[in-house]
């Protein structure tokens, strides 16, 4: 006689929890809105320079190298002992206070300049927007960039529901302009021609990939937050339950944002992509410009808005914990205080960015490049030999290949550096 059948309360809550529930949906949300952010709009220009071999590779490596990644750190902040420990907590826990601050710390870091990034870039947005498809005149920058930030910050402070309810409205559009242009642009498609690769090109053009499609996946930032909410959701099912999710949430990323690469790349030539690269703009932009064509131009910036807003929301969720955490360790300031502070700092800092609007890309992605790297490939690896929690994933054929990927990425990063 089964479990079901004899009544037993575990097979009954296990059953409760195999559902998938409005909760999962909104969390595959969430997550999908952190990971897509302006870089997907560079990502066909990145990855589709190399040519068909690395771009077929790379779409067949990118599900794993995203599931299997993030899926590692959650369970990393799931393996505390404690039931309401976020990121900081964790890696102090397990690695010790020096340790465990100085992760932290490097942590906070990795996210932080992409806000800044974004601060500038939805400012740039909009004011090209106004500018170029409303035929307005611009606003200060001062006053827009203000209003942007304030803006987004404040849904940050309205609470986990408003947040998710935020990522709902923005993301469904963002899935539709997506899987809409990248339907549109197939007429224009030209196959590339295949020939046999050069390994010694090949192996290169693949290991300067990997960070380029490792980030443009991320969703760490958030993932501290999202197993937080798994743990007080589903208590001791948290860890199937957020697997589940993450998994849901890395199958909806590569669906729709590599339908989208390939329509742009086979809709360019390599050389088309090159002169890109050069100018320094999204994929939509060039498209636009190469097509002439006023329906992509007014949702290129449509497509970037949604995208910047809906990332810079993840990752100031994952600033602001980080930043409240390494604060009330180092100080005796309280969360609610700790927290007050930071959100006013982070305001001002971004809130300056985008009124100074630097040229800042590169320099932060060098500096927050191989630190998510460390942070979602290579620590949670090293955790999985140093916490008895974590080592029964130890002789896991994922764990080799999650640590072979983070250092292939930090390679890669330092190399070009």
């Amino acid at each position: 006689m089964s479990n079901s059948q004899t009544g037993d309360p575990r097979s009954m809550a296990d059953m409760g929890h195999s559902r998938w529930t409005q909760h999962d949906t909104n969390w595959v949300l969430s997550l999908f809105g952190t990971a897509v952010g302006a870089g997907i709009l560079f990502l066909p220009i990145n990855i589709g320079i190399g040519g068909f071999w690395p771009l077929l590779i790379m779409a067949v490596l990118a599900f794993p190298m995203t599931y299997l990644a993030h899926r590692g750190l959650a369970r990393f902040v799931l393996s505390s002992k404690n039931n309401d420990s976020d990121f900081t907590d964790v890696v102090e826990e397990h690695f010790g206070a020096t340790s465990g601050r100085l992760i932290s710390l490097l942590y906070f870091f990795s996210i932080f300049p992409i806000l800044l990034i974004y601060g500038v870039g939805l400012t740039n947005t909009v004011d090209s927007f106004m500018v170029n498809q409303l035929g307005m005149e611009s606003l200060p920058r001062i006053l827009l960039s203000g209003v942007l930030v304030a803006g987004m910050i404040a849904i940050m402070l309205g609470g986990e529901k408003l947040l998710l309810r935020a990522f709902a409205i923005l993301v469904y559009p963002l899935v539709g302009v997506l899987l809409f242009l990248s339907l549109y642009l197939i007429p224009n498609w030209q196959l590339p021609a295949i020939s046999s690769p050069d390994m010694g090109s090949l192996t290169e053009t693949l290991w300067l990939s990997v960070p380029i499609v490792v980030f443009s996946f991320s969703h760490a930032a958030a993932i501290s937050s999202f197993a937080n909410t798994q743990r007080k959701h589903y208590k001791s099912e948290a860890t199937v339950k957020a697997e589940r999710i993450l998994r849901h949430t890395a199958l909806m990323l590569i669906a729709f944002v590599l339908l989208f690469v390939f329509s742009c790349i086979f809709s360019l030539t390599p050389e088309q992509m090159a002169e890109a690269k050069e100018a320094n703009v999204s994929v939509l932009s060039y498209l636009a410009n190469v097509y002439n064509n006023p329906f992509i131009a007014t949702l290129g910036p449509l497509v970037a808005f949604i995208a910047i807003t809906s990332s810079f929301l993840g990752h100031f969720l994952g600033a602001r914990e980080s930043f409240n955490g390494l604060l009330t360790k180092q100080t005796s300031i309280d969360y609610k205080t700790a927290d007050k502070i930071g959100v006013v700092l982070m305001f001002i800092s971004i809130w300056i960015c985008a009124v100074i609007n630097p040229s800042i890309l590169d320099m932060m992605g060098a500096i927050s490049g191989p630190i998510i790297a460390l942070i979602l490939f290579v620590m949670p690896t090293i955790a999985i030999y140093k916490v008895p929690a974590l080592q029964k994933y130890k002789g896991n054929l994922s764990t080799y290949f999650v640590l072979t990927v983070g250092l292939l990425a930090v390679s890669a990063l330092l190399f070009n550096m």
